[in-house]
């Protein structure tokens, strides 16, 4: 069976365009509407060999996928779109926005001068509180690209290193943020691991470990996951097999007596319990060892 011609994707200059850069300058600004209107609002995937987009929805609804993370936009917000990511927007009919297209060349001497990577790397930046002062920065940039004033490529690259000084500290402060949430994440196992170790004959539920730590079940489980690689519950039925594992084979305890011992109502569930976790029943993993 012959498989279906895989489509590549394409690379453009400026969306919709395969003629050369519009512009002498290193830089292209425009509104999100005067070229989404044209393509009925929808901006299919695509990616530009040698530019880097700023696209900042002022107002209105998006949805921005770039590399196969879609962030659905209803806030001022920035997304940069580094060289060779392939990407695609979906935009309300009521979008208001700027478009800002940087030539690498003038990206790397910025990000070189500002000792930052923070255009080299996807990221969307909800504006908060810093709406008005973004509006402002790219009024002015539009504004200077429109007319031909005395220096004008001067105040065109300084206002640009204004906004990638931005988006450089906005990037440091998301990088310590999740730094941040890391480590509060590890002391919350941490914690759990402990009350673990108290409370694992209780058979308490995750709801209360989550309790006491201050997080959601949810939370735990998600923490668990991801530096534990295992759920909650399976950190829970682990220790309890750790266990069990030793009566079986440190003392001379009766199956019924572990059974008692870690807490199971009977007999007969802790051992479907242990096999489920071991493939061999209480006798035959005693046997064995």
């Amino acid at each position: 069976m012959s498989r279906p011609a895989v489509t590549p994707v394409p690379v453009f200059k400026l969306y919709g365009e395969t003629a050369a850069w519009p512009t002498p300058d290193l830089i292209h600004w425009e509104s999100i509407e005067a070229r989404s209107r044209l393509h009925e609002w929808e901006i299919k995937p695509h990616r530009h060999g040698d530019l880097v987009q700023l696209l900042y929805v002022r107002s209105g609804s998006a949805e921005l996928e770039v590399e196969g993370r879609v962030n659905r936009i209803d806030s001022a917000s920035l997304q940069v779109v580094p060289a060779l990511c392939v990407h695609g927007f979906r935009f309300s009919v009521d979008v208001d926005g700027h478009v800002l297209t940087l030539a690498l060349p003038l990206v790397e001497q910025v990000a070189g001068l500002l000792d930052s990577q923070a255009l080299f790397t996807p990221a969307c930046f909800a504006a908060g509180d810093s709406q008005p002062y973004l509006d402002t920065l790219f009024e002015a940039i539009s504004r200077e690209y429109a007319q031909q004033a005395p220096g004008r490529e001067l105040m065109l690259q300084s206002l640009i290193s204004v906004l990638l000084v931005w988006i450089g500290r906005r990037s440091l402060a998301l990088s310590q943020s999740d730094a941040q949430q890391h480590d509060r994440g590890r002391l919350h196992l941490q914690e759990f691991t402990r009350l673990l170790e108290q409370h694992f004959r209780e058979h308490l539920p995750i709801e209360q470990y989550a309790q006491h730590l201050g997080i959601s079940a949810a939370h735990l489980n998600a923490l668990c996951r991801r530096l534990a690689g295992q759920s909650a519950l399976q950190m829970i039925n682990q220790r309890l097999l750790l266990e069990a594992k030793r009566c079986l084979v440190y003392t001379a305890m009766t199956v019924n007596q572990v059974s008692d011992s870690l807490g199971f109502s009977e007999p007969a569930y802790f051992s479907r319990f242990f096999k489920r976790g071991t493939g061999r029943s209480p006798k035959e993993f005693r046997i064995a060892r």
